[in-house]
């Protein structure tokens, strides 16, 4: 109790309700502060799968999700006896809508699905499949981590149940992230950790010789242990940053630079474009081959320019079994990128191939 942990208890719970006005989510009690996606997916997992899926019970993902979005379940499923389905992804990598809507049955109790692939760029209707989702009983869980940083987001017009993104893809630190979840099931679950900060009570009980717990609130009762204090405020001062610029500017930005470069891309003779080319269908990424050459020799030859890129599977290898790839090389695009850097971008393209 003195005044520097009090300014700190209040600028991290502030952030707090900066993520939460972020989403427009209703309350910032729905605001569980995790290292990123990935913690908060296997949050979910954990303190919410574990007690509710059982042999019988069905979940859905599909064959563009991130691993983060495919191991979790995956792993729990071998606990529980509950199945997972998988719906198909089309050849240029959009989502089978007929397929993933096909799937659902009585017996789904969740669905799983990334906003936008973390691979092709490609959009995903979330709010079309958490209504179906809904009419069949099922909750509905959201990979936002490439589409918070680069688009409005509204979890109550999605409709999601549970939405997770990381800090270190919109500006923030690494090692911070959130889980958006609805309160009335955050009330339910049981907590992922256990330690200081989740309990609101432990009780030695002298003639059953054991402790009695009862759990904190929402959503510190997800919260074990010490805070990432500093993450969080600096979560919330990224976006504080984005908000002065507009989502929606964010968005229009990366799309039109996603335009140009697919534009110039054309005039290569040795690069094949994978996904969609279409920008209405897709943000800010472009994963693509050179012909010869692994995505990774593409990926060192350009960072002896300047030019970053990811190279591998990008944590989607079922994505890269669709496309029939061993890997790709990806070109992303965020706020600090210009066109200027595009056109350095395809003429080192264009050294690599006479090379």
């Amino acid at each position: 109790m003195h005044t520097l942990s009090q300014e700190s208890t209040e600028m991290h719970e502030g952030a707090r309700e900066k993520i939460a006005h972020f989403i427009n989510a209703p309350d910032s009690s729905e605001i569980v502060f995790v290292r990123g996606t990935t913690e908060a997916i296997n949050l979910v997992a954990y303190s919410w799968g574990i007690h509710n899926l059982k042999q019988g019970d069905e979940v859905l993902l599909s064959l563009m999700e991130h691993h983060s979005n495919i191991v979790p379940w995956e792993i729990i499923s071998k606990l529980t006896g509950f199945s997972i389905k998988y719906a198909k992804v089309h050849n240029d990598g959009t989502l089978n809508y007929e397929d993933f809507e096909g799937k659902f049955s009585s017996k789904t109790k969740l669905a799983c699905l990334s906003h936008v692939s973390n691979v092709s760029g490609v959009v995903n209707d979330v709010k079309r499949i958490a209504k179906v989702a809904h009419d069949h009983g099922a909750l509905m869980l959201v990979d936002g981590a490439q589409s918070v940083p680069h688009m409005p987001v509204d979890v109550q017009d999605l409709d999601a149940d549970f939405l997770a993104f990381s800090g270190h893809k919109m500006l923030g630190p690494t090692g911070i992230g959130a889980l958006y979840g609805k309160k009335a099931l955050l009330e339910k679950m049981e907590p992922f950790q256990g330690g200081g900060e989740m309990i609101k009570d432990v009780s030695f009980n002298q003639e059953k010789g054991r402790c009695g717990i009862s759990w904190n609130e929402p959503p510190w009762k997800f919260e074990a242990g010490t805070p990432n204090i500093a993450g969080g405020i600096a979560l919330a001062e990224a976006i504080k940053y984005l908000e002065h610029l507009g989502m929606d500017e964010v968005l229009k930005h990366e799309i039109t630079l996603t335009e140009y470069a697919l534009k110039r891309m054309q005039e290569l003779k040795k690069v094949t474009v994978y996904g969609p080319t279409d920008v209405k269908l897709k943000c800010g990424i472009i994963p693509f081959g050179v012909q010869g050459l692994s995505s990774h020799d593409v990926a060192l030859f350009c960072d002896n320019f300047g030019v970053m890129l990811r190279s591998g599977f990008h944590c989607a290898q079922p994505l890269h079994q669709v496309f029939k790839l061993q890997s790709s090389a990806r070109a992303s695009f965020y706020i600090y990128n210009t066109t200027e850097e595009i056109d350095r971008f395809i003429d080192v393209l264009k050294e690599m191939e006479q090379f």
